[in-house]
């Protein structure tokens, strides 16, 4: 019975060659390195004559059988296929009926090679283009493993493909990762630059990993050169809080994530402190959020006023958490709460041009605002647990609870009119 390609497929090597019939004096011999060569014995003239095809896949179960048929009928014919393969003259003294056979045959198995040879590098090429490596990495170990791989995919369509997607993955060069992040840098988005240098680099890890190639050009880029740690001093203007709102809540994202950006803003509170919010601080009721002192920077407890807004929004949230113990569960585990990086990365996915900020500019914006509006310094400072020493400091961690209230419902009022106002 013939051997099938399912039949081809499933031959593990053995420690040492071994051969599995084809029919006909055809066979393939599998290589203890797991290479499947087609070869075919025949006798002429009372000797038996070896001859080789080549390499499966290259050549399929169906190619080698033809082949076969060509070898033995110029073995029925008196002619040797092993020496037309060598290269050696056609006799002289043979019909040229024959003679165009013998021809034929060589020059239609050499052309063959070559067509396949061709095919196969051809194929590679293509396969190994960075669009199409891009694509194959995203699909097989970024979208199973990473809750952000649409963004990750957005990212690569919009700032590397059409810089290098029909280069070969082993052509890019460093040269070519500083010119994706030269061009994302002038547009004043740094951190972008930076998220994108990092998605490349473990792009070309995995490469490296299928030895498609051997040098991480992303890796010889270090972070401190693309984005270095600064002091900022940049709050966003009425129109940009707008319409990054608007942007935002018009984006794809999760609701959930729309609404912990949304909070950020209106609590004035740190990302860190937002993320790791439990139902069990909150008293909507009494509209008040009590974030315990090993959660906070300088490890006293605070007490957020909660606008109306606010609450509106912690109650859709305890709809959505689906009766975790956290405000913001993970999609994939509901027993802990969303990553450090999930609002950074859907920050960065925002399809909007605005300057380049950072999901802690929120509190300074808000500072700001609500400074130039006149509020009192200690309301707003007390807001931002920035906590003086002292006796002001003790008094202050008693006082101002109500006045906060009415600070933050302004601010949130505030912000409302920013997103029905906003213009490009």
């Amino acid at each position: 019975m013939a051997l099938t390609d399912i039949d081809l497929r499933d031959l593990k090597p053995d420690h040492k060659p071994y051969q599995k019939a084809n029919g006909g004096g055809l066979f393939v011999e599998v290589m203890p390195g797991g290479t499947k060569v087609w070869r075919m014995r025949y006798r002429r003239g009372g000797k038996q004559e070896k001859i080789t095809l080549g390499h499966y896949p290259d050549y399929s179960s169906a190619d080698a059988r033809a082949w076969r048929n060509e070898c033995k009928a110029l073995v029925a014919r008196g002619l040797s296929p092993m020496a037309l393969k060598r290269g050696d003259p056609v006799p002289g003294d043979i019909a040229p009926a024959l003679r165009d056979l013998a021809q034929t045959f060589m020059h239609g198995w050499c052309m063959n090679t070559i067509e396949k040879i061709n095919a196969r590098e051809a194929a590679t090429r293509a396969d190994n283009t960075v669009e199409n490596f891009a694509a194959r990495w995203h699909d097989e170990i970024v979208k199973p493993r990473n809750h952000h791989s649409r963004i990750i995919l957005r990212s690569l369509e919009r700032d590397v493909l059409p810089l290098i997607g029909r280069k070969q993955i082993a052509d890019v060069s460093v040269t070519d990762i500083l010119g994706i992040i030269g061009k994302i840098k002038n547009r004043g988005a740094n951190q972008m630059a930076l998220q994108t240098r990092n998605v490349l680099k473990r792009l070309f890890a995995y490469a490296i990993t299928l030895e498609k190639t051997h040098f991480n050009p992303a890796a010889a880029i270090e972070a401190r050169f693309i984005a270095q740690a600064k002091s900022r001093n940049m709050s966003l203007s009425p129109n940009e809080l707008g319409r990054l709102l608007s942007a935002i809540y018009q984006s794809r994202t999760r609701h959930t994530h729309k609404l912990a950006l949304h909070l950020l803003i209106l609590c004035m509170v740190r990302k860190s402190e937002m993320i790791a919010a439990r139902w069990e601080e909150l008293d909507l009721e009494n509209a008040q959020w009590s974030i315990p002192g090993e959660r906070m920077k300088q490890d006293r407890p605070h007490l957020v006023p909660l606008a109306r807004q606010a609450v509106n929004m912690f109650k859709e949230l305890k709809t959505l958490a689906n009766g975790s113990e956290w405000v913001f569960p993970s999609l994939g585990n509901p027993k802990h709460h969303i990553a450090k990086s999930t609002l950074n990365v859907v920050v960065q996915a925002l399809k909007i041009n605005l300057r380049n900020f950072v999901i802690h500019d929120f509190r300074r914006t808000a500072s700001t605002h609500l400074n130039e509006s006149g509020f009192n310094s200690d309301w707003i400072e007390k807001s931002l647990s920035h906590e003086p020493g002292g006796v002001r400091g003790v008094y202050n961690r008693a006082q101002y609870a109500e006045q906060r209230r009415t600070m933050l419902q302004w601010w949130a009022d505030f912000v409302d009119q920013q997103m029905g106002s906003a213009t490009d």
